[in-house]
């Protein structure tokens, strides 16, 4: 079995450092753990690339649609990718997951612990910022699809979770 890299390792020690829980796999330098946000769970996992000192962070949370929705819910992903400077959503048609990645290459093998946990706010923050955006989708009726304006539903304000307080912290 090959030893944890450097990089993992400095992954492991961001998220002891925010007292964040998680799972190392073994032999792999991938973590994953959940955070319980507003509106949803969130599963996360980092994946360190130490050939190229690169983190990637993926969260994830399930959203079953019909096939009627699909073409919605991307498009929704689409509209709100447009508005994201770092990391992207998807959909993960094949696992029904609605997922935020978000890479980063580091300068040094010792990863930055601010921005790991910046990395793992930002996934935590937009699948929870989308998932009731999808929801909306999820509960429209196949017979109203065509009338639901998808750049209209992303202005409305009432579906956004409030931003936390600075002492306030994911669980």
């Amino acid at each position: 079995m090959r030893p944890t890299s450097i990089q993992i390792q400095s992954v492991m020690e961001a998220f002891g450092k925010q007292a964040w829980q998680y799972e190392h796999l073994e032999g792999k330098d991938v973590i994953r753990t959940a955070f319980e946000a507003y509106h949803t769970q969130v599963q996360l996992h980092a994946q360190a690339f130490p050939q190229l000192n690169a983190l990637s962070i993926v969260g994830e949370a399930p959203m079953s649609v019909e096939v009627e929705q699909e073409s919605y819910i991307l498009e929704l992903l689409t509209r709100a990718n447009k508005k994201i400077t770092l990391g992207g959503l998807e959909y993960d048609l094949d696992r029904e997951q609605i997922m935020f990645r978000i890479t980063n290459l580091f300068e040094r093998d010792k990863f930055d612990g601010d921005i790991i946990s910046s990395m793992v706010h930002a996934a935590i923050a937009e699948v929870d910022r989308i998932t009731p955006f999808a929801g909306v989708i999820q509960q429209t009726s196949e017979d109203l699809l065509e009338d639901l304006s998808i750049e209209r539903l992303l202005m409305r304000e009432d579906l956004i979770p409030p931003v936390p307080d600075e002492e306030e912290d994911y669980e």
